[in-house]
């Protein structure tokens, strides 16, 4: 009997330092699972990324533990339920039947608890996750678009610097132009200069000039008098 007792004291000094631990650890995966959003930042390229992978890094690794600790406090259990059911004198007492449920209440806490806590982050993981798919998809996208308008903004510039390059070539041609007709115009002033100093020279020359020009000018309203009385003509003859 002694030996009995001296396994259930075991067994319940390794049950409530399980459950000290276990309560430990599942105050801090608590508080992980509350600051664990505060190292995934998404809208910054430059966020440590080192951060983010040792945040994972501590969630999987205390996660693990606190599995192996609620793994190891129901071997206890159970070896509590066992010793209970192997007491051949006696039935077990009220007390030690209490005591039984007291620790199998608290593993069942805890390990709902613990349920909770993992749901609670798996559920901010892919939250955070698909927060961050969207963020990067608009930053992309606000990327093109500043892109895209730089791009226009290029061509635009290269369609005005091509305008400004044909007026520049118009406004060329045109001075050429200019140039061209003020030298013809020289040309023709040299010209009748020079006729005028001639026809000064040679009076006989400026009076035989003259009379061409008049004899050009009768010949020129004889033929018109004639088309015009052909003309009525036509039209009487037509009438009648």
């Amino acid at each position: 009997m002694a030996d009995k007792g001296n396994l259930w004291e075991d067994l319940r000094r390794q049950a409530r330092q399980l459950e000290n631990e276990i309560d430990l650890k599942l105050v801090s995966f608590s508080k992980l699972g509350t600051t664990y959003s505060s190292h995934r930042n998404y809208e910054s390229d430059s966020a440590p990324l080192l951060d983010k992978t040792n945040s994972e890094h501590m969630f999987d690794t205390m996660a693990m533990e606190i599995s192996q600790l609620l793994s190891k406090l129901t071997e206890v259990n159970d070896r509590m339920v066992e010793y209970t059911q192997n007491i051949s004198n006696s039935s077990p007492s009220a007390a030690l039947l209490h005591t039984l449920q007291r620790h199998r209440d608290i593993l069942q806490d805890y390990s709902h608890e613990f349920q909770k806590i993992t749901a609670n982050i798996a559920s901010l993981r892919e939250r955070e996750d698909l927060l961050g798919s969207v963020r990067r998809d608009i930053n992309s996208y606000k990327n093109s678009g500043l892109n895209r308008r730089s791009d226009l903004y290029l061509k635009e510039n290269e369609h005005i610097r091509n305008s400004e390059r044909l007026v520049d070539e118009q406004i060329n041609i045109a001075i050429a132009t200019k140039e061209n007709l003020q030298s013809q115009g020289r040309l023709l002033t040299s010209i009748t200069h020079k006729i005028n100093t001639y026809t000064n020279r040679f009076p006989v020359i400026n009076s035989l000039v003259q009379r061409i020009h008049f004899r050009r000018r009768r010949d020129s309203i004889i033929v018109a008098l004639v088309i015009a009385v052909c003309i009525i003509l036509l039209i009487l003859y037509a009438f009648h």
